[in-house]
């Protein structure tokens, strides 16, 4: 079994970093999504490990501009003919121009992980999928969020390359977005850093 996470540290909080700039360091260990495995076969002669989280792999790191504070989970991973699709967050800096003041922005993109072997990203798209532009995603409880959380294929409607992905709005609603899988990946993607493991 394996889960995707993001490990919480101390001082990495998108609120900490922005106000915080110039003393960041980027610890790419932390500040990432990794991939936890953990032993279920009862056939096992290391019983004390079943069911543990035991082998922990960093799977991808902020690399792109709207993604650049910190990313983190979104929807389950869900099997396409491409891979594992997953809908992740990413967070970046928004500066408000009366002010000065910063404020965050969510914004969601998406990857492909390899089917048989999930630590390898097939594609990660290079700019958001989504971004908060309509009112209720830029005002709210939190404002400036889109933030996927489920995924749906929609087979009901005889299209296995369509999902709808829900997301919350501003931490205040919820919308759904729709996604059509292409027949071809994109050649461009964006490059990770090589793995980091615990």
């Amino acid at each position: 079994m394996a889960i995707l996470h993001r490990p919480l540290f101390p001082g990495t909080s998108p609120e900490e970093i922005v106000r915080h700039p110039a003393a960041r360091k980027v610890d790419l260990d932390r500040e990432s999504i990794w991939i936890s495995y953990c032993l279920m076969s009862l056939e096992s002669r290391e019983s004390n490990r079943l069911g543990r989280f035991m082998s922990h792999h960093r799977l991808a790191t902020p690399v792109s501009p709207w993604e650049r504070l910190k990313i983190g989970g979104g929807t389950p991973p869900i099997l396409t003919r491409h891979g594992w699709l997953i809908v992740y967050h990413g967070v970046s800096e928004l500066e408000k121009p009366s002010s000065g003041e910063h404020q965050l922005r969510y914004s969601a993109g998406m990857m492909i992980l390899s089917k048989e072997h999930p630590q390898v990203i097939r594609y990660r798209s290079i700019e958001p999928v989504l971004t908060p532009t309509l009112p209720q995603e830029c005002s709210g409880t939190v404002a400036h969020v889109v933030f996927p959380t489920g995924i749906d294929r929609r087979d009901d409607l005889g299209l296995p390359n369509r999902f709808d992905v829900y997301y919350g709005m501003a931490d205040s609603r919820i919308g759904v977005a729709r996604l059509d899988m292409p027949d071809v990946l994109p050649p461009e993607g964006v490059a990770d850093l090589p793995e980091a493991s615990i």
